[in-house]
């Protein structure tokens, strides 16, 4: 009886590290490139959530790379840097979606945001504004 027991607990964790690689290739961790091709936005945790930062340039801005973010609604913000910031905030899993904040530099908006994956190298990224939605195709970084 307790061999069978055995067997039973080694097949398991057997099975179980045999799929830790299809759940590694299901995170939205990573760089993405963005719909317009102008930017590489890097996906990562962010104390308890994740976020997305604005990690580098494909297209320099019409300011060069050290864009201010001019179009936010708070006065005191409008000098930092867009490079870097999180245009993504606040993730969090809801089964197959991730729920958050999307901010747009261009506009200086927030909207409410879902972001899915659609394979390992497509992300689906929606804001928000009541129930209209506008989306994304982002894709995976090489």
């Amino acid at each position: 009886m307790k061999q069978s027991q055995i067997a039973k607990t080694i097949m398991l964790i057997g099975g179980l590290l045999m799929t830790t690689p299809a759940l590694a290739s299901g995170s939205i961790n990573g760089n993405w490139v963005t719909q317009d091709g102008d930017a590489i936005v890097k996906i990562g945790k962010c104390g308890n959530t994740v976020c997305g930062r604005l990690h580098k340039y494909l297209v320099t801005p019409p300011n060069g790379v050290n864009q201010k973010d001019i179009n936010n609604p708070d006065k005191k913000l409008r000098n930092r840097k867009l490079l870097g910031i999180a245009v993504l905030s606040g993730f969090k899993p809801d089964g197959k979606v991730w729920r958050g904040r999307i901010y747009d530099p261009k506009t200086g908006k927030s909207y409410r945001s879902e972001v899915s994956l659609r394979s390992p190298s497509k992300l689906k990224v929606k804001g928000c504004i009541a129930f209209f939605c506008q989306g994304q195709n982002w894709t995976r970084a090489k």
